[in-house]
C-alpha cells in the first residue's frame, strides 16, 4: 500500500490476483528431529525518517536541535522568514505496535515428510470496519488458495470467549465476546448460500492425514461445524458421542455452543478440482464478508 494507507494492497503483478488486504507470508521451519518446537513471532510496526542518521543517532541526542526538532522553520526565501514544518520529534524512530505470538511446530507424520504445507486459517477480530480499525473484520488468510496436488492444506483456526473491544463495540453474530468460524462448501462465489453436506462433492477426493479414518463426509462436517462434530458417527480419532450422529445436543444456529479455535485437519487431496466456501457465522451480506475458495491443480 501507499504510505500512512490501511486499504488493500495492490498485487495485481502476482498471478493476477485481485488486490487484498495487506498480509506477510513466510515460511515456517521444518525441524526433522521429530520433536514439538515452541516458537515465537514478533511483529512491529515502526515508523522512520532519514532527516538524520537512524542507526548512528541515540539517546544522548536528545533534545539536541542540530539533529533534528519539533516543528522546525526552513528558511526557503532567504529572507529570515521561513516556512513552519509540521513535524514531531517524538514521532521519529517511533514503533506504534510491538507483538509477540507463542506457538507451536507439531512434527510431521511419515505421509507429510517431504511436502508442502499450507496453513489455511482466520484472521480479523469481532466488530464492524469501524470498530475492529485498524485491524480487519473476520477473514480467511489466504482467502484465495491454489495449491498442488502433491501439496498438503492444514485447516485451522484460533478464536476467543471473552473477547474486549474496549467499549468500541461489539458488531457481530451470536454471542457478544466471542469467535467462531467454520467452512461449508458454497457455488460461486458471489452467493451466499452453502450446499448442504450432501451436495458437497469436493470432500470425495480429501483426505485426512492427522484423522486417517475419516472420510470427506467426515472432515467437511468437522470443518462445517468447527469441530463440535467431529465426523459423521465416530472415527479413530473422534469419540462417537462427539458426532452427528452421537450429540445429545444439536449445534446452535449461530454456533455459540461451538468452540473458539479449532485444530482442524492436514489436507491430502487425491485429484484436481476446488471450491469456494463460506463462514455461515460471519458472512453479513452488505456488512461483512467472509469467503473463500481453494483450488487444486497440477
Amino acid at each position: 500500500t501507499r504510505d500512512n494507507h490501511l486499504g488493500n494492497a495492490d498485487n495485481f503483478g502476482i498471478n493476477n490476483e485481485r488486490p487484498n488486504a495487506s498480509r506477510i507470508e513466510i515460511d515456517l521451519p521444518y525441524f526433522p528431529s521429530g520433536d514439538v518446537k515452541r516458537c515465537v513471532f514478533r511483529t512491529r510496526y515502526n515508523i522512520s525518517t532519514t532527516d538524520y542518521d537512524g542507526w548512528n543517532t541515540f539517546a544522548d541526542s536528545n533534545n539536541n536541535a542540530e539533529v533534528i526538532s519539533n516543528d522546525p522553520k526552513v528558511d526557503v526565501f532567504g529572507d529570515g522568514n521561513g516556512f513552519e514544518l509540521a513535524l514531531n520529534t517524538a514521532q521519529t524512530g517511533r514503533t506504534f505496535q510491538d507483538r509477540s505470538h507463542i506457538y507451536q511446530i507439531l512434527p510431521r507424520t511419515e505421509e507429510m515428510a517431504g511436502k508442502t504445507i499450507y496453513n489455511l486459517n482466520v484472521r480479523g477480530k469481532r466488530g464492524n470496519i469501524v470498530q475492529t480499525f485498524p485491524a480487519t473484520e473476520y477473514d480467511f488468510i489466504p482467502n484465495r488458495l491454489t495449491v498442488k496436488e502433491n501439496d498438503l492444506v492444514h485447516v485451522q483456526w484460533t478464536g476467543s470467549n471473552t473477547h474486549n473491544n474496549k467499549n468500541n463495540g461489539d458488531d457481530g453474530e451470536g454471542r457478544g465476546g466471542t469467535d467462531r468460524s467454520n467452512i461449508i462448501e458454497m457455488g460461486d462465489e458471489g452467493t451466499n448460500y452453502p450446499k448442504t453436506i450432501a451436495e458437497s462433492k469436493f470432500w470425495e477426493h480429501v483426505k485426512s492425514l492427522t484423522d486417517p479414518s475419516a472420510d470427506g463426509t467426515d472432515i467437511a462436517i468437522g470443518l462445517a461445524s468447527a469441530g463440535y462434530y467431529c465426523s459423521k458417527k465416530g472415527t479413530d480419532s473422534c469419540p462417537a458421542a462427539h458426532s452427528l450422529e452421537g450429540r445429545k445436543t444439536k449445534i446452535n444456529n449461530k454456533m455459540n455452543n461451538a468452540p473458539a479455535s479449532y485444530f482442524g485437519h492436514v489436507l491430502k487431496f487425491t485429484k484436481t478440482g476446488g471450491m469456494n466456501y463460506v463462514c455461515t457465522r460471519n458472512n453479513n451480506f452488505s456488512n461483512r464478508s467472509q469467503k473463500g475458495s481453494l483450488w487444486v491443480k497440477n
